[in-house]
């Protein structure tokens, strides 16, 4: 069985966006450029081709892409971690195996979304894809968008198996992600290690403070800086000054989901200058309605 182990990553990951032209197409300097930010501002990770990288609509083709050139363009000064997830646990090992051979650190793998699994068909995927690939794996419970949701019981039993390095926990549920990471320290954390992110910025916070590791975030698209200062202090115990950071973000938490993510993040990003707002079908342009929504969390967040 794989035996590939994640170092420590703990802190703001970001769940970077893929920008795109306006015809569509794979910006991949652009990408270059967001990395070249991430790594100057102090963030811990690019997740690329998560759900904020539009993993639904970029084919597999330009899924290895992008992996391959984040991979290539990080250069090892930033751990990647690639989203490697798919309702048809062969497609996963596939993207996986891709991920592990262009050097990525680890890889994030979503709960099968659409089919509907079982408890036990969730740890026969995963378990597969662990026995198949000797890359740290970093789950993925969001059922939000999956309808499939990943029970405490299924991820406690996961966490013990080799190969499987972490959970992002994006349930928006803060007693269950307590419970959760009880559980961990209790039956997993005396034998191996196991990390904890949590994959909602609104809440992120508060699992720090009861010991998960960190996000894995949208906001830090926009604000990398604030997010990397804000985990530090965190995870150095001074909560005051996380609080007083977190204060100022706190719209960005909020409002970047006033349409399904990452219309809002594209958008602000183009206000910012970093990339084109483009997504792709069925993603459409943020409603009007909305700008001067985005633009009052930029401004409150000191970033225009």
């Amino acid at each position: 069985m794989p035996s590939a182990t994640l170092p420590l990553i703990r802190g703001s990951l970001v769940a970077i966006v893929t920008p795109m032209r306006a015809d569509g197409s794979l910006d991949m300097d652009a990408l270059k450029r967001l990395i070249d930010w991430h790594v100057r501002a102090g963030t811990a990770a690019i997740v690329i081709v998560g759900t904020t990288g539009e993993s639904p609509t970029v084919s597999v083709e330009e899924h290895r892409e992008l992996i391959a050139v984040t991979v290539a363009h990080a250069a090892g000064r930033i751990p990647v971690i690639a989203g490697t997830g798919a309702n048809s646990t062969a497609e996963a090992i596939e993207l996986t195996r891709f991920a592990q051979s262009v050097g990525a650190d680890a890889c994030l793998s979503v709960v099968p979304y659409y089919n509907k699994p079982t408890q036990e068909g969730l740890y026969q995927h995963f378990k597969a894809i662990v026995d198949a690939v000797d890359l740290p794996l970093i789950l993925y419970n969001v059922p939000g968008r999956t309808v499939a949701d990943m029970s405490t019981d299924t991820t406690v039993r996961l966490a013990k198996l080799p190969g499987v390095a972490g959970i992002k926990d994006a349930t928006g549920d803060i007693g269950r992600g307590a419970e959760l990471l009880r559980r961990i320290r209790a039956e997993v954390l005396p034998s191996k290690p196991f990390v904890v992110y949590s994959g909602n910025d609104d809440s992120a916070l508060s699992l720090v403070a009861m010991g998960s590791d960190g996000v894995i975030s949208v906001t830090a698209n926009l604000a990398p800086e604030s997010m990397a200062k804000m985990y530090a202090c965190a995870l150095a115990g001074d909560f005051k000054a996380a609080v007083a950071i977190n204060d100022t973000l706190s719209l960005l938490h909020t409002n970047l989901f006033v349409e399904a993510n990452p219309i809002a993040p594209k958008w602000a990003l183009e206000r910012l200058g970093k990339c084109g707002a483009t997504t792709r079908l069925p993603m459409t342009p943020l409603s009007p309605q909305f700008h001067s929504t985005i633009e009052a969390a930029l401004r409150h967040a000191g970033l225009i």
